[in-house]
């Protein structure tokens, strides 16, 4: 029986998820793209649920894609974003958007991890691993966000204990795991200073971190107290923190050891290590021992066990009683 056209096979992954984690569009919009005609496997029309395989050729928009069944190595980028970019890709306004300084990939997309809104600066990750920024978000991971604040205004113990354990806000119930205070030194890494520290002294500076990313849910958190978010900027995102070495509009690749830490908080296997070969050698035998360096059969000598040594008479004296 021939297997059916398109590479819609036994087994392998929906073609909504693949291009999904190739970083093409999201599923439902992949769905779209295929009623549409625009996607193709292996020269014939996709349809819907349709599952391909390795080795299945995949074009979209006439253009071939590599998929997850080949798919090329996972790249995380870690961006500095400036205040006044847009992580989007394209803005009606023409203003600045991070995706214009990224990169090129030979094939997919590359996809941020959460957003930061315009007037928050700081580290954004990208991916072109639409499964990886997919666990990257999603709550259930409950990776850790930290962000380093500059409020208008004091806090009191008071303040800090609510905005401890919860407030209100107009999509539900939302709170800080920690929130400390913080000193001006510790986000010397921030080269967009405004001099506003300069010109008030009742700017303060805290480290808060949760577990979720809503939208603008820190400085919602600060207003619902009544207090002003004059500078706001992502240090860390799980494992993963910002230092210094990037410039503001800069970025630099995740190297081997953070890109195993960052997908290892989320539930990926770390790659298994090679095992060193060791070097096998010929051992000569119980009754045979190498004259030199040379393992040749002429320049081995046996060793004569029934020989006795010289002076041997064979007599055992008696031990004295």
């Amino acid at each position: 029986m021939n297997a059916p056209k398109g590479g819609s096979k036994a087994g392998g992954e929906r073609i909504q998820k693949v291009l999904a984690d190739a970083g093409i569009a999201s599923r439902r919009a992949v769905e779209a793209m295929v009623a549409e005609g625009r996607i193709k496997v292996n020269g014939d029309p996709a349809t819907a649920g349709q599952r391909v395989v390795a080795g299945d050729r995949i074009t979209v928009d006439g253009r071939s894609v590599r998929h997850s069944m080949d798919k090329e190595a996972t790249q995380v980028l870690l961006y500095k974003k400036r205040v006044g970019e847009l992580v989007t890709r394209d803005d009606p306004e023409g203003r600045k958007t991070v995706f214009k300084k990224l990169p090129k990939l030979d094939s997919g997309r590359w996809i941020a991890v959460g957003r930061l809104d315009l007037n928050t600066s700081g580290l954004l990750l990208l991916t072109n691993d639409g499964e990886l920024a997919r666990r990257l978000t999603h709550p259930s991971f409950e990776l850790e966000r930290e962000y380093a604040v500059r409020v208008l205004g004091s806090i009191t113990n008071e303040t800090l204990n609510k905005l401890r354990k919860g407030v209100e806000l107009d999509d539900g119930p939302a709170h800080f795991d920690k929130i400390e205070a913080g000193e001006r030194a510790e986000v010397a890494f921030d080269d967009e200073d405004d001099g506003a520290e300069a010109k008030s002294a009742a700017n303060t500076w805290w480290k808060v971190t949760l577990k979720e990313g809503r939208n603008r849910e820190v400085r919602r958190l600060f207003e619902s107290q009544d207090l002003k978010v004059s500078r706001l900027i992502r240090v860390r995102y799980g494992p993963i923190v910002l230092g210094r070495g990037v410039k503001s509009g800069g970025y630099r690749e995740l190297d081997k050891d953070e890109l195993n830490a960052l997908r290892a908080a989320v539930g990926f296997e770390a790659p298994k290590k090679a095992r060193p070969q060791r070097e096998r050698r010929s051992r000569p035998g119980a009754e045979e021992r190498k004259i030199g360096d040379v393992p040749r059969r002429d320049a081995v000598k046996k060793i004569d066990r029934t020989a006795k040594p010289a002076g041997w008479t064979g007599y055992k004296p008696r031990k004295p009683e």
